[in-house]
Formats: structure tokens, C-alpha cells, sequence
């Protein structure tokens, strides 16, 4: 293929291209063809110095000389595009690895080729699916996080729920380097276990780690479909569940002892945002305020051992192993007779999940945080699409962007 004129215009550059074959044979029976003229082809390819550019392909077309022959004429072939392509394939690379490596839009990549976004997206659909079926996509996975998202919010509450599976599988240093390797439509145990049915054996046999949150449905999954893989319960989400207690108790006090919800000027809304600070975080002046708030709006003193309580679930996750599963064996223990009620509750949950809560000391801290990072990713793809209608079209640009194609930052830039 050669470059025969360039011609600048006020959309672009318009290249006229065309190849050197002067030899071909017909596809059909072999006879050596004749030459029978040439067709323009007009084809997007990838910008040069910031305008689009258009080829203008001279197109040779040939003829069958033996007339037994049932092709008659026949147009040449190139890699440069395939049959009836609008744009190049180096165009359609250039555009899926733009999804892959950087945030960005197919708007915005359709406005730098010069075409529409579904003559882009008809061809990068295509190019992303084949990059996505891969087979070596799956191998060496095994550790696995789940989590859900809500990716459309058309529709009945819970309708545009969707199951995210992500590799967490770490490095020959320990690191996690999270991708995402599938979106399914629903969240239930359902749709976790059945695509790790379709997975079969020979992936599913590999999983050592599986995290998730504290949801029965995830759980049920893991256990019907990964029995040898250790579950292990997110440690922010078992903190989540000790901060939300606290908040619990300081309401429905708030309400026993003034009769209304928190208001300026009440001592125990006034602390709201302290309670849920560690006590290792908080300085004296915070600390004195804290005891001084509590002593005026807590008469029985259930805030200050609900936060007590809290404080001692945090522990577990700064403590080393030994000391950590000493203080969740002390928690499963004293939580649930808590005459506290919301403590009760909390200790009767955590109580149920014991086991899963022990694994993060046997997993080196294995945790869901890789999936929520993943999260970020899918929520800022969203966000520059401005959201999605189609649910395949959503899962594609998803994988694209999470599916683990951009180069992991081991130095962290200093943006001082």
C-alpha cells in the first residue's frame, strides 16, 4: 500500500492510497486474473497532527478470464480494512486501546476520527468482544472478590442491579493488581454461582480466596460452588457494621432523653462525626469534647459503651494475628449479651460470620478493597459516558476499561 496524494481540506486530510498488486489469482479456480479497472473505497483512519484523516483507496478490481468460472469480477483484498469496513483496522485498534488505557469516551474518539458514534462503536463492539473471549483471560486466577452496583437506575428499585467478579490475584510480591473479569446482570447468590458454574471445574479448582461482604446470598455461592476456597468477610465492611451501630444508639438516645432528632446545639449531635473517629485519630482537644458531650447527653452511659464497643471491633484490624483473633473471640463472646440492644444485634451478626472474619488473619488481610477499586473504575466510566441504556454495550466498555490493560503505578507521583 502507497500513498499516492495528499490533499488538505477544512474537515481533514483526504489521502489517496492505493496497492501495488499487479498479479492475483481468482479465488475460485486460480486462473490468473485480468485486471478490470479500479473502485474508490473511502475509509476513516486514525488522526495525524490533530485532524481526522480519510483514505480515498483506489480499489483494484479484477476479472476471471475463464468463462467457466462462476466469479466474474472480484475486488482485491487488504489487512489495511476488512469487507465493507468504514474504518481501518489500525483505526479500530487505535480507538478499543484508547477504552483500555485512558478515560475516555467513544464520542469523543468518534470526533477525532471525523464519523458517527455507532459507525465507531459498530466496529470497536466487534474488536472488544474478540479481545474479551480470549481464553488465557481466566488463567492463574486464584482469588476472587465480589461485589454489587447499581448500573442503571431505569426501572423498578433493584432492577438495574449487576454482580461484579474481580481477580484478586496477587503478584510474586504480594501485590494485587485487580481486574475485572465479568459483570452479570442481578444480585443473588444465583448469579454468582451460576457463572462460576459456567467457569466449570478446572476454574473453580484453582480458587484458594474468595471476599466478599456481609451478604448470605454471595456466601451461599461460594460455598455451593468453591468448597475448598477460604471466604474471607471485607474488614471495612465488619468496621462499616460497628460504626453504624454506634450511630444507632446515639439516635435512639438522642430521641429517649429529648424526645426529637439531633439539632444544632444537642450534645450528642454535636459528637455525630467524632464518634466515628478512632480513638488512636483523635487529638486532645477532640478527645475533651468527646467526654464532655457524652457526659451531658448520655445519663446511662449506652453511647459511650457503644463506642467503647466500636473501638474494640477497629482493634481486631490493628492488631497482629494472635492478639486479633484473641479480640474476635473476645467480641463473639460479650457482644451478644450486651444489654445494649443494638450491640446484641451487632454481636449476633458478627457471630454468624465468625469464621469468614478469622480468615483475613489466614490470607495475609485478604479484603473486597481490590473490588471496590475496580468500583471506582466502572464508576468513573460511567460517569464519561453519562450513563448507559444497553447493558452489553455497558459491560464491554466496563471490561475494557477494569479488565486489568493499564500499566499498574508502582512509584506514586508527587502532584505536590
Amino acid at each position: 500500500m502507497h500513498i499516492s496524494s495528499v490533499t488538505a481540506t477544512g474537515a481533514g486530510l483526504v489521502l489517496g492510497v492505493e496497492t501495488g498488486e499487479d498479479v492475483t489469482g481468482c479465488p475460485d479456480c486460480g486462473v490468473v486474473a485480468v485486471g478490470h479497472g479500479r473502485r474508490p473505497v473511502r475509509l476513516h483512519d486514525i488522526p495525524c497532527f490533530g485532524r481526522p484523516v480519510r483514505l480515498l483507496w483506489a480499489k483494484r478490481v479484477w476479472r476471471c478470464p475463464d468463462p467457466d468460472c462462476p466469479r466474474t469480477t472480484f475486488t482485491e483484498e487488504h489487512p489495511m480494512a476488512v469487507s465493507r469496513a468504514k474504518l481501518t483496522t489500525r483505526a479500530v485498534g487505535w480507538a478499543t486501546d484508547a477504552l483500555q488505557r485512558f478515560d475516555t469516551s467513544v464520542s469523543a474518539l468518534a470526533h477525532q476520527l471525523g464519523v458517527s458514534w455507532h459507525t465507531i462503536w459498530d466496529a470497536v463492539r466487534v474488536e472488544a468482544s474478540r479481545r474479551i473471549a480470549a481464553t488465557d483471560r481466566l488463567t492463574g486466577v486464584d482469588a476472587l472478590g465480589v461485589d454489587e452496583h447499581v448500573w442503571s437506575h431505569i426501572g423498578p428499585p433493584g432492577s438495574g442491579m449487576v454482580t461484579g467478579i474481580v481477580d484478586h490475584t496477587r503478584d510474586a510480591h504480594g501485590v494485587v493488581h485487580a481486574r475485572l473479569l465479568d459483570l452479570v446482570p442481578g444480585r443473588s447468590g444465583k448469579a454468582y454461582a451460576d457463572w462460576l458454574k459456567e467457569r466449570g471445574t478446572g476454574f473453580t479448582a484453582g480458587i484458594k480466596t474468595a471476599a466478599l461482604d456481609p451478604f448470605r446470598g454471595y456466601a451461599n455461592a461460594i460455598r455451593d460452588e468453591l468448597p475448598e476456597a477460604i471466604t474471607v468477610l471485607d474488614a471495612f465492611h465488619v468496621v462499616k457494621l460497628g460504626s453504624a451501630m454506634v450511630d444507632e444508639v446515639r439516635r435512639r438516645v438522642q430521641q429517649d432523653t429529648l424526645g426529637h432528632r439531633g439539632r444544632k446545639g444537642d450534645p450528642l449531635y454535636g459528637i455525630r462525626r467524632t464518634l466515628q473517629i478512632g480513638a488512636e485519630h483523635l487529638t486532645d482537644k477532640q478527645a475533651a469534647r468527646l467526654d464532655a458531650k457524652l457526659t451531658l447527653g448520655d445519663p446511662d452511659h449506652e453511647v459511650s459503651l457503644a463506642w467503647q464497643c466500636y473501638q474494640k471491633l477497629r482493634n481486631i484490624y490493628h492488631a497482629r494475628p494472635e492478639k486479633g483473633r484473641q479480640l474476635v473471640s473476645e467480641v463473639m463472646a460479650q457482644f451478644p449479651t450486651c444489654p445494649i440492644p443494638e450491640v446484641a444485634r451487632l454481636g449476633r451478626t458478627l457471630k454468624q460470620w465468625k469464621a469468614a472474619i478469622l480468615a483475613y488473619f489466614d490470607t495475609f488481610g485478604a479484603s473486597n478493597g481490590p473490588t471496590e477499586a475496580i468500583n471506582g473504575v466502572i464508576e468513573t466510566t460511567r460517569r464519561i459516558a453519562r450513563g448507559f441504556r444497553n447493558f452489553t454495550n455497558y459491560r464491554l466498555r466496563c471490561l475494557l476499561a477494569a479488565g486489568g490493560h493499564r500499566p499498574y503505578r508502582i512509584n506514586q507521583t508527587n502532584h505536590a
